[in-house]
């Protein structure tokens, strides 16, 4: 199944019988079969016609509307029916302080080991550059989130452990490229935009899943309730932090993908991809989800997308069944 990223400002998504076409100024720029879509990603001003809207919430295409610049606004999802018992599982869990505790170790449990082996083939790799500290900084972690006696404790190692590992990221940027460690809101250059950016694609995707599967996308356990926030995506995310996400902005910023020319500082101070190099990033972003690789804890190749599907699924056993959470972990 594919997404459709739409970002020519302007373009009108219409309907044609079951396809789905993006036209400008007469001109069509796309034709789909909306059999064949997934998602459909809209970018600043892009119109929508009713018809269009109406032919993928029947067919269970997710919308979700992004600024021009990247920010999600919001997300249009089908009425289908909703597995209740799921979402009750999800709520009477939730308020379980030990269960919800669990869960959050063995989130951040899985995040930080695949931060550490990220950084270990790195560093096996370009064996010039001194990753030491930080290994030894990053190897203790992960046994100590087990150890957190309440989510403020654990928050604080988690933040700890991020802290560490991009202290190692800034040196894994192996070319003159902007980036003196994690900021956001907005991103003050080029590095964190990028990743800014990936983490916002991700976060809608496992949004919009596990509301497809069911869940409450918006009550999480390691990332509590605030509003307009969908905790429960943010929470599957942290285990694709480094594996996808951050591995797949050091390809673009050390293949020189991107330049520098390629950004833009915006009045307010932060930092964006232009329109035409963001259409590359989408090119290059769903080559990166949909290439296959050997499946780490089970036989036979998989991709990103398959892995967020597995996860959710294996989430959805936790709640109904009590079958334990097995987090993915990354096998370089």
């Amino acid at each position: 199944m594919a997404v459709l990223y739409l970002t020519q400002q302007g373009a009108v998504l219409q309907r044609q019988g079951q396809r789905l076409l993006v036209a400008k100024d007469g001109q069509t720029l796309a034709d789909i079969p909306v059999a064949k879509l997934e998602a459909v990603l809209v970018f600043g001003r892009v119109h929508l016609t009713t018809s269009a809207l109406q032919l993928c919430l029947a067919h269970g295409v997710e919308l979700a509307l992004f600024t021009r610049r990247g920010r999600l606004l919001g997300q249009l999802t089908s009425p289908f029916p909703k597995n209740i018992k799921l979402r009750q599982a999800q709520y009477a869990r939730a308020a379980e302080p030990a269960f919800v505790l669990s869960l959050a170790q063995t989130l951040v449990a899985a995040k930080l080991p695949n931060s550490l082996a990220l950084v270990r083939e790195f560093a096996h790799n370009h064996p010039d550059t001194d990753f030491k500290p930080e290994l030894n900084r990053l190897a203790a972690f992960p046994d100590q989130a087990g150890l957190m006696p309440d989510l403020a404790a654990l928050l604080g190692l988690e933040g700890a452990g991020s802290r560490t590992y991009f202290a190692a990221f800034a040196k894994m940027v192996r070319r003159t490229f902007d980036f003196h460690g994690r900021r956001r809101h907005p991103a003050p250059d080029p590095g964190n935009a990028l990743l800014s950016l990936g983490y916002t694609l991700v976060y809608n995707e496992l949004s919009s899943l596990l509301d497809g599967l069911g869940f409450d996308p918006y009550l999480g356990f390691f990332h509590q309730p605030r509003f307009g926030h969908a905790g429960l995506a943010s929470d599957l995310l942290e285990e694709f932090r480094a594996p996808l996400v951050d591995r797949f902005t050091l390809k673009l910023i050390n293949n020189r993908v991107f330049a520098a020319a390629d950004f833009y500082r915006h009045t307010h101070g932060g930092v964006y991809l232009r329109d035409e190099p963001r259409k590359r990033y989408f090119l290059e972003y769903d080559r990166f989800v949909n290439r296959t690789f050997p499946a780490p804890d089970e036989a036979g190749d998989t991709d990103f997308r398959r892995l967020f599907r597995r996860q959710a699924q294996r989430l959805r056993r936790l709640l109904l069944t009590g079958e334990p959470y097995h987090p993915f972990k990354f096998s370089w």
